[in-house]
């Protein structure tokens, strides 16, 4: 049963970090991940709305599960 556990908790953390990582590509004026067709549409502030969603939801789910425990 610990090694269930062991596997669930870093599957969760590398979750937290692609995420992290997904989300900061897509945030700022050069950012290196697009949305084709989507990113032409207001200079991009469409992506990095997407991205900001992404790194608050990452930050939100490591404080809940922090404060979970």
């Amino acid at each position: 049963m610990k090694e269930n556990n062991l596997v669930g908790i870093l599957t969760w953390i590398i979750g937290i970090l692609v995420a992290l990582a997904v989300g900061a590509g897509m945030i700022g004026p050069n950012a290196t991940l697009t949305i084709p067709g989507i990113s032409a549409i207001g200079n991009g502030i469409i992506v990095t709305i997407a991205g900001w969603v992404v790194v608050i939801g990452a930050i939100l789910s490591l404080i809940l599960t922090i404060f979970n425990k």
